[in-house]
């Protein structure tokens, strides 16, 4: 097929998203489609993914590409416009964050009539705003940890203390691979969370902390792939943590009773159901001492890179790296 991978974009996630999308162009390229991969921040610049070199192209810290959005968002649509030109049959979304991931280039792709992999504009808009995410989690009877959501209008550091025990997750709504998010233990420290959290958006999320395991469920075609936990090294699951080599640990399949796997597996399924996925998507979790567990939110594209935890759960059910993206280019398909 005529396949084209949207990568790069102008979300903090960018170089998340290059090192995807050029994973993703290769697998594509050795299964015999003919492949273009296109940095949309910029329209429909070519990326030279065969030749390029990926070990560098994740930072330590987010990229501060959205400095420039106002200038480079209306890019997309030179980037829809040539996909339509090139008749394009099938276009691999691997962009994180931003337009690509909160259902505005869905709803693009669908006026255009193209073919694209992951969820539908309504599902991604849903899955990208955890509040609205965990109101929908609550009704379909999905455990999430207790939450309030601010404005940045409201909420003075005084009224959210005195609602809230310590620690706090604070953390942008519309935010992906921990961008923005703290964990505040101590009152003086709320803040700075609160300020940072605001950088990425006008509103956020201040959660309760829950303690215990990182555990993350894959879903595939709307069936539920082996658990993984995740151990960072720091104790903290931050950008650092997700992407540099060596600095987690991973557990595939994790080790837990089979009941519990068996519920958690099912709660996942039931968070990507409950938000109308499709394709594939990752849910995460914590799960505390006692067996109680909660979801965080659903990655409506999760990441490809070579740390990401999609292809290790694939990987742990005999699906290599090369025949997921051929799974996931045909579920689009059937669309």
């Amino acid at each position: 097929m005529k396949i084209a991978v949207l990568l790069g974009g102008t979300s903090a996630e960018r170089d998340v998203s290059l090192s995807t999308g050029i994973a993703i162009a290769r697998a594509l390229k050795e299964n015999g489609h003919e492949v273009q991969a296109i940095d949309c921040a910029y329209g429909a610049k070519p990326v030279d993914f065969l030749g390029a070199d990926t070990g560098q192209i994740i930072r330590v810290t987010p990229s501060e590409i959205e400095k420039e959005k106002p200038a480079l968002d209306r890019n997309i649509f030179a980037a829809v416009e040539y996909l339509i030109r090139e008749k394009i049959e099938v276009v691999f979304n691997a962009l994180h964050g931003g337009y690509g991931e909160n259902g505005q280039l869905a709803a693009l792709l669908d006026l255009a009539g193209i073919p694209y992999t992951g969820s539908g504009a309504l599902a991604s808009g849903l899955g990208m705003n955890k509040h609205l995410s965990k109101v929908i989690f609550q009704a379909n009877g999905v455990p999430t940890a207790p939450w309030e959501k601010y404005s940045r209008r409201e909420g003075a550091d005084a009224a959210i203390l005195a609602a809230r025990e310590l620690p706090l997750v604070v953390k942008p709504n519309e935010q992906g691979s921990t961008v923005g998010l703290s964990i505040v233990r101590q009152p003086g420290e709320l803040s700075a969370a609160l300020e940072r959290a605001f950088q990425y958006g006008d509103v956020t999320l201040v959660e309760k902390y829950i303690p215990g395991r990182e555990l993350t469920v894959s879903v595939l075609g709307g069936e539920a792939l082996p658990i993984i936990e995740i151990i960072p090294e720091s104790g903290f699951y931050d950008y650092e943590a997700k992407y540099q080599g060596g600095k987690t640990r991973y557990v595939v399949p994790a080790e837990l009773p089979e009941e519990l796997a068996a519920k958690i597996r099912e709660a996942g399924a039931g968070a990507y159901h409950a938000l109308g996925c499709r394709g594939y998507a990752r849910v995460d979790f914590r799960l505390q001492d006692d067996g109680q567990f909660f979801c965080l939110e659903v990655n409506t594209l999760p990441g490809m890179t070579p740390t990401s935890l999609v292809p290790k759960a694939a990987k742990a059910v005999g699906i290599g790296f090369t025949e997921l993206m051929e799974r996931i280019i045909r579920l689009a398909m059937e669309i």
